[in-house]
């Protein structure tokens, strides 16, 4: 086993290194493409984690989104596609004789799955629950497995 230096890290070589670290002193420290690429600079949203089950009558997801409530999403399937996405923006302030302290902040996600053929679309349930919304989509009676018929030898 052997140990590896990890260099991933947000704000890459910028904060939390060793100034006089000679692996990497002659790397530029001020134009890390890592730092550019990272989420928070670039304008990207979390994509929330999400599951997928198959059983025979039909497909279960879950999908974890904590933080919203009902309101805040919006479900639609169009030309086969479901659609997932919530937006939340909250703000406040508060005024004192001497200052005046103001915070915000706005969660936003898109979620796109191709549903296949055999779903029936007319037929979706969406919940939402501790964080956690959950679809059940029914697979079309062709699409369902057939139990395999057991055949007597006489």
């Amino acid at each position: 086993m052997s140990l590896v230096k990890f260099r991933n890290r947000p704000f890459g070589n910028l904060i939390g290194s060793d100034f006089f670290d000679f692996d990497d002193f002659f790397e530029d420290r001020v134009w890390d493409t890592n730092l550019l690429k990272d989420s928070f600079w670039n304008g990207k949203t979390t994509i929330p984690a999400m599951n997928i089950k198959e059983t025979d009558d039909d497909y279960e997801i879950e999908l974890a989104a904590p933080g919203f409530n009902k309101k805040d999403f919006k479900i639609t399937i169009e030309n086969g596609c479901l659609n997932i996405s919530a937006e939340k923006s909250t703000s406040e302030e508060e005024k004192k004789a001497n200052y005046t302290r103001r915070e915000f902040s706005h969660n936003s996600f898109e979620r796109s799955l191709q549903l296949p053929d055999f779903i029936k679309d007319d037929n979706v349930n969406a919940k939402y629950n501790d964080g956690i919304l959950r679809f059940k989509l029914v697979k079309k009676e062709e699409a369902k497995k057939k139990k395999p018929k057991v055949i007597q030898v006489s």
